[in-house]
Formats: C-alpha cells, sequence, structure tokens
C-alpha cells in the first residue's frame, strides 16, 4: 500500500520519519540530519548497497537522454555523484548547477569535484528545491536522486521543477520506491530497520540518522502516486521505470 506524501493529521504537521513534526521544523531537522551524515555519506552509502547505487546513477545518467550543450540542474546534488556522470556529457557549451540545500552536503560534493578536476562547467548553489533562485525556462533537464523524499512539500518543489525547465525539458527523479516483489519485500525491511541503523551506529555514530533515512523512504509515495503527483504539476508524458525489483524507481516528465 503506498504511503501519503506529505499529508498529515492536520495542515501544521507533517512527517519526519514515523513522527509528526511541526511543518516549519522539518526543514532544520532534516537538516541536521544530512549535516551529520555528509563526511560519511558515499561510504555508507556503498556499505548499505553493496555498492548498487552506483549502477543505479550511471543508468539514470546514461538513459537520461542529456546532450551536449544541455543546461542541467541537479537538485539535491549532495556529494556530486550525479553532477560528475553528468558533465562529461555535456561538452564545452554545457553546464551542470549542482544545488543542495545542505552546505555541509554541497561543500563536500563541491571539494570531491574539485579533487577530481571537475572545475569547468559545474556549479555550486546552496538552494531549496520548493523556492528555485531561476528565472522560468532556464534548464533542459532537472535530476533529482534520492533526495525528493527529504522535501517538505514535493508538489511545489515538483512545480518549481516544471516552472525552470525550457519547452520541451525534461525531470528525471531517482528514488526509492515501494518494492513489489513480496518475496523480496520482508528481506528489504529487515535490512532497512535492522542493518542499517546498525551500521549508521558503527560507521558513523549515528544510527537515529539512518534510522530516520529508512522510514523517509517507506512514507515516500509509491510509483503511481508520484506519477500523478508529476502530472499535478504540470508534467507531461509522465511514466516510471522500476529498478531492482522496485527497490528504486526512475519518473519522467515532460514540459510541453
Amino acid at each position: 500500500m503506498s504511503q501519503p506524501d506529505d499529508a498529515s493529521t492536520n495542515d501544521s504537521t507533517t512527517h519526519f520519519g514515523y513522527r509528526q513534526v511541526p511543518v516549519a521544523q522539518k526543514q532544520k531537522l532534516v537538516g541536521e540530519v544530512f549535516t551529520s551524515v555528509a563526511r560519511n555519506y558515499d561510504r555508507m552509502n556503498d556499505l548499505m548497497s553493496g555498492g548498487v547505487h552506483r549502477l543505479w546513477k550511471r543508468y539514470f545518467v546514461a538513459t537520461s537522454g542529456v546532450r551536449r550543450g544541455d543546461q542541467v540542474l541537479d537538485l539535491a546534488g549532495g556529494t556530486g555523484d550525479i553532477a560528475r556522470l553528468l558533465r562529461p556529457r555535456l561538452g564545452d557549451r554545457g553546464r551542470v548547477v549542482l544545488g543542495d540545500i545542505n552546505a555541509s552536503m554541497l561543500r563536500v560534493g563541491r571539494d570531491r569535484l574539485l579533487d577530481q578536476g571537475m572545475a569547468d562547467g559545474v556549479e555550486y548553489l546552496q538552494l531549496n528545491a520548493e523556492q528555485l533562485p531561476f528565472a522560468d525556462a532556464q534548464f533542459d533537464l532537472v535530476t533529482i536522486a534520492f533526495g525528493l523524499r527529504n522535501v517538505t512539500d514535493k508538489p511545489r518543489a515538483l512545480r518549481e521543477m516544471h516552472r525552470v525547465l525550457k519547452p520541451g525539458g525534461r525531470c528525471l527523479v531517482l528514488e526509492f520506491s515501494a518494492v513489489q516483489s513480496d518475496l523480496l519485500r520482508p528481506l528489504y525491511d529487515f535490512h532497512s530497520f535492522q542493518v542499517l541503523p546498525r551500521l549508521g551506529r558503527i560507521i558513523a555514530g549515528d544510527a537515529d540518522s539512518y534510522r530516520y533515512l529508512a522510514e523517509s523512504i517507506r512514507k515516500h509515495p509509491a510509483q503511481d502516486d508520484l506519477r500523478t503527483m508529476m502530472e499535478q504539476a504540470g508534467f507531461a508524458r509522465c511514466d516510471y521505470r522500476n529498478l531492482t525489483g522496485g527497490i528504486v524507481a526512475i519518473h519522467s516528465g515532460y514540459v510541453a
């Protein structure tokens, strides 16, 4: 069964994992989580997924349809995985704006890409996906990978993504989703709620943040629900593709 988006018991609260919190506090609480995990984020992703997250991200970019000269906005760009994969495909005239609401994550991503010699064609901007600081129709592609579930007002963020895309532009969302296999689901639940917090405590000294991340996945809209949200935000030709039995899904939508 799909979970509601950020629907809550009343207009002034929303979910933070399995807790209900005041809407005004969620951004701060999510920020504290990612400030805590920023330094160990990539290492923990490798441990939590057995490295599979790297295959998901490569497939996400390889099937993005991005072209040389495109202007790309990578939201919740964090430690730069998606920007690093996108940049070589854009050529000299293309650029990636790597945006993240969390300064610690953005700093890690910037330092990492600079260390890898990727100085040109990448810009870094601390921003809120619900209030993008761009004029209309600026980008050919907007990507957000493993970040939408942490946005407080997802419909508003999706409307903002639609607004800043050029006509014919595409929005791509890579996110954990609803597991489709009845056999896989209990194993996935055990891994999420038993293994991940223990890994977080041992490796990062922070079990609570990784418990929240597991809970946030379960509260994220399932595949059909997110497709509907994208349609309501104005996107056309909305569709999704499940990966690894629906553990993650790639959603896409176009600006008419």
